[in-house]
């Protein structure tokens, strides 16, 4: 066969390794949250696919715990992370690419140098300073750390920084003020990197397990990664609902990357524009 090299052999051989490694615990839970009851999965060799499938499990689970209200309040969390990113995370990346002030490599520089400390160094001064605002116990002090994330800032200047400084002087000879070039030169060209900071923040916000469980203490105001432990913690020995739980979760993570998944591969192409 034409070009069937022994490159392309192990091309496709890691490829498929890649896969495997990926997308194989993914298949196998789901698997395991489909097999019903009388299905042994602790077997020497575990069938793959489920001999008696059944979407009981899923109902167990939304009978074990308030699912859906967990679901809720990870949904208004999420919503609050993704429109303080999109709105904050915009408009500093433009400030920082597009206009010119005292201290603004300073700035930069700093926020570069957030990128290095592990979140686990600032945990405890954010939470005192969330206590601090009286928002523990809540679903804003949830969201308000992650509200501006400073990779988004940074994924953001870079789309800005792309747009040819023609544009802007054009702008500027027509008269136009900062804003009026955000509005109308800015935005129509990093849609796609917006659609990125979108995901990348409603992945962060939902996936989020430690903050959390660090600042929520009354039950029904849980996060669905928070309130999923006690479903682990009382059926411990039943991987079936653990498994249908970690599926619940997962879903909306995969309508919104399925959705927005056209915008995301453009906004990562994005290196440059042409006008």
């Amino acid at each position: 066969m034409r070009g069937f090299t022994g490159e392309n052999v192990l091309r496709y051989a890691l490829l498929l390794l890649v896969l495997v490694l990926t997308v194989g615990p993914f298949a196998w839970m789901l698997s395991t949250s489909l097999k019903g009851s009388g299905e042994d999965i602790f077997t020497e060799i575990p069938a793959f696919l489920p001999q008696q499938p059944t979407l009981n499990n899923y109902a167990r689970v939304a009978d074990s715990i308030p699912v859906w209200s967990y679901i809720a309040n990870s949904l208004i969390v999420a919503a609050m992370a993704v429109t303080g990113n999109a709105v904050g995370a915009t408009l500093a990346g433009y400030a920082l690419a597009r206009l010119r002030f005292r201290g603004m490599k300073l700035l930069l520089g700093l926020t570069l140098g957030t990128l290095i400390l592990p979140g686990e160094v600032t945990i405890i001064s954010q939470y005192v300073t969330v206590r601090g605002m009286g928002l523990a116990d809540t679903l804003l002090g949830v969201a308000l750390p992650g509200a501006i994330a400073m990779l988004n800032v940074l994924l953001m200047r870079t789309a800005f920084a792309a747009i040819p400084d023609e544009m802007d002087e054009a702008a500027i000879i027509d008269g136009a003020d900062a804003w009026q070039r955000f509005v109308r030169i800015g935005l129509p060209n990093v849609k796609g990197m917006l659609s990125v900071v979108v995901i990348f923040s409603f992945i962060g916000a939902w996936d989020d397990f430690l903050w959390p469980l660090i600042v929520l203490t009354n039950p029904e105001k849980y996060t669905l990664t928070v309130g999923l432990q006690y479903l682990s913690g009382a059926f411990s020995s039943d991987p079936r609902l653990i498994a249908a739980g970690t599926m619940i979760a997962f879903l909306p993570i995969a309508v919104v990357f399925g959705v927005a998944q056209r915008f995301f591969f453009r906004g990562v192409e994005e290196g440059a524009i042409k006008g």
